[in-house]
């Protein structure tokens, strides 16, 4: 099983790929990091290329990675009514291109996320962080909170299955 899991956003978007297989050593399912980055676009661009570069990325690694499902984090509203637009605009476009590579899409809260993490509907950034480290193995230096995000949103998929 693979996941594509997304944390969305316009200028920055957190995006990874968990795989849960069978462990060589103990022969018991664990999840693995296959790929992460932070897709960032420039702020010099209108929002329609913004959209259009993240559309491309997308898709460019849903054909290389072939992910079984997507999870995308749900909107957090915000008092900036511009920067809620823009990332809705931007989740819309990664969800067009889930369903138009036939790829079913599951949405998380940020409670939800945080409870499947790390047990606590109000845990934060750090929190999170370190529980990730027990619960996924990532071989690769992590750089940017949008691929925290990212991952975090693929493990509560994962947690969701069972």
């Amino acid at each position: 099983m693979k996941i594509i899991s997304i944390d969305p956003g316009y200028e920055r978007v957190g995006i990874a790929i968990i795989e849960k297989s069978p462990d060589l050593e103990t022969g018991f399912p664990s999840e693995k990091l296959v790929y992460s980055e932070c897709f960032k676009t420039s702020a010099k661009l209108l929002l329609t290329e913004r959209l259009f570069l993240i559309g491309q990325e997308i898709d460019k690694i849903i054909k290389k990675y072939e992910p079984d499902e997507m999870a995308i984090e749900t909107l957090f509203f915000t008092s900036n009514q511009k920067t809620v637009m823009g990332v809705s605009e931007a989740r819309g476009v990664i969800m067009y291109q889930a369903l138009l590579n036939k790829i079913p899409v599951f949405e998380y809260t940020p409670l939800q996320i945080k409870i499947a993490i790390t047990g606590y509907g109000r845990g934060d950034k750090k929190q999170i962080i370190a529980m990730l480290g027990h619960l996924i193995k990532m071989e690769k230096e992590i750089k940017y909170d949008d691929e925290y995000d990212a991952i975090a949103v693929g493990l509560t998929r994962l947690a969701c299955r069972r």
